[in-house]
């Protein structure tokens, strides 16, 4: 697993990484991590049963959230089969094509994930904004819409990038840094110029979570000036409140990627631990989080969940 011969990208098999130094203990660390998809995935599925068995949430902020816990189990789902493969080793060897539909799935639901975070921004925006046409302009046909505008927008600019590396030679060593594969993991190890997929795979980021990050805060402009020109103080509040949950998801998506990305690009000499560690928190705390912080800064979901998991006398004793 040193430096292999020239290979073409086709036939090349790469070798995953679990956590350097800590081999002996894999088996021990893999428990943490199901703990955490365990948890994310219950979380997540409970959120969409909620959704679509309650009348009462069948309106636009709660369709968005849907969306939301969808796309978090799709981005942490492809990368948590190869890494409990590593840990329970099982196997550390991932084939070329497989690689690359891994990373096509992890990056095109990462930008999705923003996508989405940036249609609940507008969707507070609406709601906060234009009230008495909060229906009318977000119908569940305009929502259909944007969820899958949003998806093509996500992965569409990816193909390039893998049409690319599917005629990279490598013919340095074929070992990821991470127990998954990632676009700024793989390039690296290629021997060919890779100053397109580096420019263009930053263009990318830029252009997507650059102009989600952009319009998200643009919402909030509006939120803000909208709400500060309200007479009530328990209307200010109960306003801003209702975006307490999206403000929390949007750092808890945004400040792990943007860290990931600069350490990839500008920290490459760093500790292999803390490239490991921002990874791993980049896929698995959003789908973890999201749940607990809508259920708890969310009446109807929190209503619901108490409904679901406590017997009905119970639960209506509790609300």
């Amino acid at each position: 697993m040193a430096a292999l011969n020239s290979s073409s990208a086709l036939s090349s098999t790469f070798y995953l990484t679990g956590i350097p130094g800590y081999e002996k203990y894999h088996h021990w660390i893999s428990i943490p991590f199901c703990l955490l998809y365990f948890v994310g995935i219950t979380g997540n599925c409970t959120i969409l049963h909620i959704v679509r068995t309650d009348r009462r949430l069948h309106e636009p902020m709660y369709y968005f959230l849907a969306m939301l816990s969808l796309t978090d189990m799709s981005m942490s789902m492809p990368p948590m089969i190869t890494l409990f493969r590593v840990l329970w080793s099982i196997s550390r060897e991932i084939q070329f094509n497989v690689c690359v539909v891994q990373m096509f799935f992890i990056h095109a639901f990462s930008f999705t994930e923003s996508s989405v975070l940036l249609a609940m921004a507008l969707d507070r925006y609406i709601a906060i904004c234009h009230p008495l046409r909060y229906a009318t302009i977000l119908t569940p046909r305009l929502i259909s819409k944007i969820g899958i505008a949003g998806l093509l927008r996500s992965s569409l600019p990816l193909i390039p990038l893998m049409i690319r590396l599917s005629f990279f030679p490598f013919c340095r060593s074929h070992v990821l840094s991470h127990s998954y594969c990632l676009h700024q993991d793989i390039i690296r190890l290629a021997c060919a110029d890779i100053r397109f997929n580096f420019t263009y795979g930053l263009m990318v980021v830029i252009m997507l979570w650059g102009l989600d990050c952009l319009g998200i805060f643009v919402s909030y402009v509006f939120i803000l000036h909208s709400v500060l020109k309200m007479s009530s103080h328990e209307g200010r509040f109960k306003a801003l409140n209702t975006c307490a949950s999206h403000i929390c998801a949007v750092l808890i998506l945004y400040v792990p990627m943007i860290g990931l990305s600069m350490i990839h690009r500008f920290a490459k000499h760093s500790s292999p631990l803390i490239h490991i560690f921002m990874a791993h928190i980049y896929l698995l705390v959003p789908p973890v989080l999201n749940p607990i912080i809508y259920s708890v800064k969310t009446k109807q979901i929190r209503q619901g969940m108490l409904l679901l998991f406590l017997p009905r006398n119970t639960g209506s004793s509790v609300m």
